[in-house]
């Protein structure tokens, strides 16, 4: 690579606008795309009741510990890349070009399938809201269309805007968490805490890794999508250097009481014994368990706080499901705008408008959003059953193979450039995290079924791994298909005239 010239210098229309946000504002980001009220909603009931039941609450904190493992390089990292583009950079730098244009591609794959996949999710329950308490009757996909032109208009403003709205939205839904969390403990549950049903090994691994541990575990994995963003927003923050690993930790850390201390809550009120039995009967409708899974987290803040508080979460469903959806369209911007400035995508997309904002990154990510939910309307896909359940599943998927070769590129390049020689930080951590990151990709997709809908007929995917059927298979493999179509672009990239920017973006 040494006979490639660094690309020319950038301008101000086509650099990110710098010291823009702050610590807690790329927090407010990261956690939003966690969607914390949506994870208890949604995930924490299914996963009790599939997984280890009580010992949730311990998955959540066996998941956070190796991400830390895992931003530990990360951080290390971020110390000598400051880029918009902040996976395929690092593996850029580690590993190659070919593997870092390889990686964006699967990057971008999985913030625009998790973003649909919201969008999936918003358009139904707005739509089911707004029936049910005003009798406004109209298609899901209605919803959608009002909530994607608000995101694409605070997207093209500048991030801070983005930051101020999500931090409003954010603050009110942690808020409401916690506050019924709290309430649970005060009062106590019918069988008073237990923190050993919850957080003893022997209740984390109930069922064992290939059982019904490793399927709560793979929903905590599914739960901290979002939170590798920190560094995407790199060179838009103040002191760089300092705030993308302060922030990494944070969001981690933030993420994981948040989730621990919420379930646990849950376990709690409903009482560690009877938690499965009790999660069935509050999600059953019409003699089907779990087709209301967040019934449960509301008649749990009902019965400790008080009906006005389940009625403020219900629509604070709504505003998570828009916080996060503001979150990854952020970052899927700034993923486009990368890859326009290194050449691999068009150059227009390297521009920035006069908010200092990728303004036509932002576009870009909302012309195909919209393009792929008209073909689910086209089709009569539903939006929760295809459009969220296939969607997520692809992007956690995604998310985590990225994640292990940012782990394997952090190694490789610390051993190269030898810039830093704490073994901890640059060889130990790593490895961990890759021991941790590969584990949970073997939990998720083996149990992909269970995320995507995409059972082999005739099979039982809550006891069976690998049950899927060949719409299952294409999406479960999909990641790895992007991430051979990125290598060959960037292997043929290096031939022509973007050779130099490429260089100058991954090494």
């Amino acid at each position: 690579m040494a006979d490639l010239q660094p690309a020319p210098p950038e301008t101000p229309g086509t650099s990110l606008r710098k010291g823009r946000i702050g610590v807690i504002g790329i927090v407010f980001f990261v956690i939003a795309a966690a969607a914390p009220l949506v994870g208890m909603t949604g995930a924490v009931p299914v996963a009790i009741v599939l997984g280890n039941g009580a010992g949730v609450p311990g998955a959540y904190l066996a998941v956070a510990i190796i991400l830390l493992l895992f931003s530990v390089g990360y951080s290390a990292m971020s110390q000598h890349v400051t880029n918009a583009g902040a996976f395929f950079a690092y593996v850029g730098r580690g590993l190659g070009i070919n593997a870092g244009v390889g990686s964006a591609f699967v990057s971008i794959m999985a913030y625009l399938t998790i973003q649909l996949a919201i969008y999936g999710f918003f358009g139904a329950v707005l739509g089911g809201m707004m029936a049910a308490q005003f009798g406004i009757e109209l298609s899901w996909w209605v919803w959608v269309l009002i909530a994607w032109v608000i995101v694409l208009v605070l997207s093209v403003l500048s991030v801070d805007v983005g930051a101020k709205v999500l931090g409003v939205l954010l603050s009110l839904e942690l808020l409401s968490l916690v506050v019924t969390a709290i309430a649970v403990f005060a009062k106590g549950g019918p069988e008073g805490v237990n923190f050993g049903a919850s957080f003893a090994p022997g209740a984390v691994l109930a069922g064992g890794i290939a059982g019904t541990a490793g399927i709560a575990l793979a929903f905590a994995f599914a739960s901290y999508i979002g939170f590798e963003a920190t560094a995407i927003y790199g060179e838009e923050s103040r002191e760089p250097k300092k705030t993308v690993p302060r922030a990494t930790y944070t969001a981690i850390i933030l993420i994981g009481v948040v989730f621990a201390f919420v379930t646990f809550a849950m376990v709690t009120a409903l009482g560690s014994n009877a938690v499965i039995e009790q999660v069935v009967v509050r999600s059953t409708v019409d003699e089907i368990p779990l087709l209301d899974p967040a019934a449960v987290l509301f008649s749990i803040a009902a019965e400790y706080v008080g009906e006005w508080m389940a009625t403020v979460m219900s629509w604070l469903v709504i505003t998570s499901l828009f916080a996060g959806l503001l979150a990854f369209q952020n970052s899927s911007a700034r993923y486009f705008f990368a890859m326009g400035r290194a050449g691999v995508f068009s150059k227009r997309l390297d521009h920035t408008n006069r908010f200092g904002a990728p303004g036509n990154g932002s576009i870009a990510v909302s012309v195909i959003t919209a393009i792929v939910i008209a073909i689910f309307v086209i089709r009569g896909w539903d939006p929760v059953l295809n459009l969220f359940y296939w969607m997520s599943a692809v992007a956690v998927i995604a998310i985590v193979v990225v994640e292990v070769l940012v782990s394997i590129a952090v190694i490789a390049y610390f051993r190269k450039s030898k810039v830093d020689t704490r073994v901890w930080h640059t060889m130990i951590a790593p490895i961990l995290a890759v021991i941790g990151l590969v584990l949970g990709l073997y939990l998720l997709m083996s149990r992909f079924a269970i995320f995507a809908g995409t059972a082999a007929e005739g099979s039982d995917p809550t006891t069976q791994a690998w049950a899927l059927n060949p719409l299952g298979w294409f999406l479960v493999l999909s990641p790895f298909g992007i991430f051979i179509i990125g290598l060959i672009v960037g292997a043929l990239r290096r031939k022509n005239e973007n050779a130099d920017a490429i260089a100058d973006l991954v090494t």
